[in-house]
């Protein structure tokens, strides 16, 4: 039997039709509702139909998806949603993505992918310079952030075993010495479950007390001894605040402890001069994880762990076999990450720092952030609590009990203006804000927080 998907058929129209579908979606974002109506969600049920048995029309699948699909997606994309640490793609980000995608290049060694391989290491010479981290530390793209924490406390628990004399690579987890891992106690859940898929366990952890916006107490550190890993936040994801580095990171340093910053948005503070105080002390970590989808505003799936000792990293994620090419003169970027096949990620990432630069990156973050100020500012002359210091771009607001709040969240998701979610900030049910996106215009926010003090006032009045 012949196969029936005609290669020769030209790929022009059809990837000429994919353009103009997306365009056409991103030129609607300024005035669409950002949540998918309720008739746009239930009419995804039509695509529950069996595997079709013959092949169809490549244009009309295209047409299919983009009929029943976009009207159902949320429109994370555009300049009002605030509901996760999310910045929609950079124009040149997302065009980079997509000549990227037609490269179809397998990055995991220079020799087979010399271009793209060594685009990113230039991306990571410049992501290097730009957070500040040690010129000579090793990095890897990867997928998010909690694949970022994973790397990097991959090469952690082979460091400080290895210091232990237990070789984990050769002899695994079994019979090893303990490892003690201490975490803030309004740690990120993916940092608990890179834990856990380490095998370190994501409730062996030693929880440490923090304050009232979540900073670790350096008063509450237990004594460090033996093989431990001490995991530090930069950025919490409800309050935006910093765990304090100084107070901290030198004593754990001295008593041998492998630190590692959870920095999945909070690390990008570095590029700015006036937030850069927040993160003094970061230099002194081991490793680092962050996240270029956040403040850099390119696609998903742009993750990225740094490591100040390359040689640890390296031993806990090479893979070498016979069919694999071995040349050592240059980075091969499967070294440093988990995956041996994988997108070229650091393409969008250096289309973005070349196209933003230094004062494009600084002016981004710093612009979110005096966004976030403005919301807490507005919503707190309406009357409505602010729960947090506004340090970052986090802010996050209560409108009265748990019940009220959560009336005035669904008010304002069913609204259309924005869309924010809801969180517990230390027993408090909350909305959280969170402003990250580079198509965020002071008029968004203006327009944004009317519809929220609207929404609240027009609950509130009636409860």
């Amino acid at each position: 039997m012949t196969c029936s998907i005609d290669v020769k058929r030209p790929l022009r129209p059809l990837l000429e039709d994919a353009l103009r579908r997306s365009v056409a979606y991103l030129d609607s974002l300024e005035e669409r509702r950002v949540g998918p109506s309720p008739a746009a969600v239930e009419a995804l049920a039509a695509l529950d139909e069996p595997l079709p048995e013959t092949p169809s029309d490549p244009a009309a699948v295209l047409a299919e998806l983009d009929a029943t699909v976009t009207p159902a997606t949320m429109a994370m994309a555009g300049p009002r949603f605030f509901g996760f640490v999310i910045g929609g793609s950079l124009p040149v980000a997302l065009a980079a993505n997509w000549l990227a995608g037609a490269w179809d290049q397998n990055t995991g060694y220079y020799a087979s992918t010399p271009g793209v391989s060594h685009l990113e290491q230039v991306a990571l010479d410049w992501l290097r310079e730009l957070l500040g981290l040690p010129a000579d530390c090793a990095g890897g793209f990867v997928t998010g952030a909690t694949v970022a924490n994973f790397t990097a406390l991959a090469a952690a628990r082979n460091a400080v075993l290895g210091r232990a004399g237990w070789a984990v690579e050769a002899d695994g987890l079994f019979d090893a010495p303990p490892i003690e891992v201490l975490v803030g106690d309004e740690c990120h859940p993916t940092l608990l479950k890179s834990l856990g898929m380490l095998g370190l366990g994501r409730g062996r952890v030693t929880r440490v007390p923090v304050d009232g916006q979540g900073r670790m107490r350096a008063d509450a550190l237990p004594a460090i001894a033996g093989p431990t890993i001490l995991c530090l936040q930069a950025g919490n994801v409800n309050t935006g605040a910093f765990d304090p580095f100084t107070e901290i990171c030198p004593a754990a340093r001295a008593a041998g402890a492998w630190i590692h910053i959870d920095g999945a948005f909070g690390l990008w503070a570095r590029a700015v001069p006036a937030l850069a105080p927040l993160t003094r002390g970061i230099e002194l970590a081991d490793s680092w994880a962050t996240d270029a989808h956040k403040w850099l505003n390119v696609p998903y799936d742009s993750g990225i762990a740094f490591v100040r000792d390359g040689d640890a990293l390296r031993a806990a994620m090479a893979v070498t076999a016979e069919y694999l090419p071995a040349e050592s003169r240059h980075r091969n970027p499967s070294d440093y990450t988990p995956e041996l096949s994988r997108r070229a990620r650091g393409v969008e990432i250096w289309a973005a720092l070349r196209a933003l630069g230094r004062q494009g990156v600084r002016e981004l973050i710093g612009r979110n952030c005096r966004q976030a100020r403005r919301f807490a500012e507005r919503l707190g002359e309406a009357g409505y609590e602010i729960l947090n210091e506004v340090v970052l771009n986090q802010v996050i607001v209560r409108f009265g009990d748990a019940a009220t709040t959560r009336r005035v969240i669904e008010a304002i998701q069913s609204d259309g203006t924005c869309w924010a979610g809801v969180t517990i900030w230390q027993g408090q049910t909350a909305m959280r804000i969170s402003v990250c996106s580079w198509a965020t215009t002071d008029a968004d926010v203006e327009r944004s927080a009317d519809a929220m003090i609207e929404c609240a006032q027009s609950v509130t009045s009636t409860a």
